[in-house]
């Protein structure tokens, strides 16, 4: 959630000068975050399946694609930056989803209601929503700066 605020924030870049990071505590910060993000995939691979085999291959499909896959995810992020607030969304659905799952076999109360685990159903509709609404934006967006361009050339013609 702070990364989706920093992205839609209108905070100048800038501000107080930071002092420099030592090299030492930026390794640790990357493989403290690396632990966090593998120990959440297997996560949300124990949420979608029980079945050890999918469990397995999810993980390992999943750790190959992301090691294949980052530098034209990166440059594509870097040209389209709404897909980049889409991907925090869903990360923040699967750690509903986690958190959900969590509660309820752990048999927790939130104000006296009883934790019950999301759907995968309710999962994947919210999550096709949020893609479609992405997509139906952009496409949008898009057609907007048409708009804009034609009319900026009819002035100048």
């Amino acid at each position: 959630m702070k990364e989706i605020w920093h992205l839609v924030g209108s905070e100048v870049h800038g501000g107080p000068e930071r002092e420099a990071t030592a090299p030492w505590k930026v390794i640790m910060m990357i493989v403290i975050m690396n632990l966090v993000f593998s120990f959440d995939s297997i996560l949300s691979a124990m949420a979608l399946s029980e079945t050890f085999w999918v469990l397995a291959a999810a993980i390992v499909i999943g750790g190959i694609l992301m090691i294949a896959l980052a530098d034209r995810i990166s440059s594509f992020l870097e040209k389209n930056r709404m897909y980049e607030v889409l991907g925090l969304f869903i990360l923040f659905l699967v750690g509903v989803l986690l958190i959900s799952e969590g509660g309820h076999k752990a048999h927790l109360a939130f104000f006296g209601q009883e934790i019950q685990a999301m759907s995968k159903a309710t999962f994947y509709f919210v999550l096709v929503a949020l893609v479609l609404v992405d997509v139906i934006q952009g496409r949008y967006q898009k057609k907007l700066i048409m708009k804009q361009r034609m009319m900026s050339a009819a002035m100048e013609g």
